[in-house]
């Protein structure tokens, strides 16, 4: 990701990603995400990385991602196998758990259909669809 991938949108941000599946989407931005990435940028031109390598030389590779991800992960004292693609699946998860319309993040996520984004919906045993229905 260079800085010519990212645009203002007032006061948030929008960044252009070519990802999984080969495509391209548009990923809309927090206000305080888009502070902060503008506060890392100093000097860096638009086709500098947003996140060099430490050298300083290109952008981090995939192994890089990976050690900084699972360093991170330990740090929080999560478990698992957790990799730079489970937050993707954390990101959908979440999403939909707050109420997130599945389309939305069925755009997000670049799925072709909303079955595969369905698979992200998990039933709550505190939760049932009787609440829904009126008496």
């Amino acid at each position: 990701m260079k800085w010519r991938d990212l645009q203002e949108r007032g006061d948030a941000g929008q960044v252009t990603v070519f990802g999984k599946g080969e495509r391209t989407r548009a990923i809309v931005l927090s206000a305080e995400t888009w502070r902060e990435l503008q506060a890392i940028r100093g000097d860096a031109g638009e086709n500098d990385p947003v996140f060099p390598s430490r050298k300083g030389h290109g952008h981090l590779d995939r192994s890089q991602v990976l050690r900084i991800v699972k360093k991170a992960a330990a740090r929080a004292g999560l478990k698992g196998k957790v990799s730079p693609h489970w937050f993707r699946h954390a990101h959908a998860s979440h999403a939909l758990d707050r109420g997130a319309p599945i389309h939305l993040v069925q755009s997000t996520l670049g799925h072709s259909s909303v079955a595969t984004t369905g698979r992200y919906l998990h039933a709550k045993p505190t939760e049932s669809s009787s609440r829904y229905l009126t008496v």
